[in-house]
Parts: structure tokens; C-alpha cells; sequence
């Protein structure tokens, strides 16, 4: 999923461009942005919005601190 993520790793804040590419452990997830399309938006688009809240909860548990 396209869109703009950062996290922080040590003392370093490391910015990605897709969600697969975030390491599978760091230290907080800081910024959360995925690329949401322009709208009207179909019934797949709006659960796909939906589901925003539970991929990100999937990626804070990868937080370690």
C-alpha cells in the first residue's frame, strides 16, 4: 500500500514510501499517511477506508517501545 509512513529506529526517523517496506520491528511508528483515492469512492474503496484503522493497529504492534 502506497502512501507516506515514518518511523523512528534509535535516535533516526526513517520514511518510507510503501507499507510492506517498514521493518517488521522498530521503535514507534510516528506518522501513518496511506494514499487514499479520490473520490466518489466505490463500496470496495469505502472498506478498504475502513480497514485503515486495523492495518494501522497491526503495524503499532510491531513497536518495541
Amino acid at each position: 500500500m502506497e502512501g507516506l509512513y515514518q518511523v523512528r529506529i534509535g535516535n533516526e526517523l526513517k520514511t518510507y514510501y510503501r507499507l510492506d517496506d517498514i521493518p517488521d520491528k522498530f521503535d514507534n511508528l510516528i506518522r501513518f499517511e496511506p494514499k487514499i483515492p479520490e473520490g466518489p469512492h466505490t463500496e470496495e474503496e469505502h472498506e478498504f477506508i475502513e480497514s485503515l484503522s486495523d492495518i494501522m493497529k497491526s503495524i503499532m504492534e510491531r513497536e518495541t517501545r
